[in-house]
């Protein structure tokens, strides 16, 4: 990328900046380094990847990596968020996944390309799931979770979630949150993960307690998650 087009990106980022949002960044996002967050606030960071999206260097953009700045990851996660050519945007996703190393840039990875590409999308899904990388596994669980407990629910999608296990943090809150997420929406289905245990014993009760702090599920099957619970909770 030219030196005058990062050095613009990066202007427009500086002159964002808000001190009191970058401490409480670095609270909650501790796995990136804190000189790297210069705390702008997400809907700042869209509208900049919207203009920059509508631009000639967004391209140059995408295929400089790996990035200083949170914040241009972030960017960068918007941009691929916006694409609608599944084709680019799997390509992008595989040179970017790589660099991700926390939960927000992560998280916010929703791209609208994958919304008409169903059929592809889920193998593609689970070999980032086979990845051993814990953010791509992560975009693989949130993936799995948004667009294979709908109308085009895979019952299979439950299992390859279950079968996940790893020491990471991040890796096991998702799996948790794709449980939660499948009780309210395919409870039957969902059910047998916790009556069989077939999660680890922490992932089980964090499912079963974002369970019960949903709105989405009844009192009564509340009442039944929480008699689920196992005695071991150690993480």
């Amino acid at each position: 990328m030219d030196d005058a087009v990062r050095e613009r990106i990066r202007a427009a980022l500086y002159a964002q900046r808000d001190e009191g949002y970058r401490a409480l960044q670095i609270r909650t996002i501790p796995t990136v380094r804190p000189e790297t967050i210069l705390g702008v606030r997400t809907p700042a960071l869209r509208r900049m990847a919207k203009e920059l999206g509508r631009g000639p260097d967004a391209a140059a953009f995408l295929s400089e990596l790996p990035h200083g700045y949170f914040e241009e990851n972030q960017l960068h996660a918007f941009l691929i968020s916006e694409m609608r050519d599944y084709a680019a945007c799997v390509a992008a996703l595989e040179a970017f996944l790589p660099h991700v190393d926390n939960w927000a840039t992560c998280d916010q990875m929703i791209p609208k390309a994958f919304r008409r590409h169903r059929a592809e999308l889920r193998g593609r899904a689970e070999a980032w799931l086979a990845s051993g990388r814990t953010y791509t596994v992560r975009f693989a669980i949130k993936t799995l979770m948004d667009h294979f407990l709908g109308e085009d629910f895979d019952p299979a999608c439950l299992q390859l979630v279950a079968a996940v296990r790893s020491e990471e943090y991040y890796v096991n809150m998702m799996v948790a949150w794709y449980v939660a997420t499948a009780l309210a929406a395919r409870y039957e289905a969902a059910l047998p993960l916790l009556e069989e245990r077939r999660l680890a014993p922490w992932t089980h009760n964090k499912a079963i307690q974002k369970a019960v702090e949903s709105y989405r599920i009844s009192p009564e099957r509340k009442a039944y998650l929480k008699t689920l619970r196992t005695v071991r909770c150690v993480k």
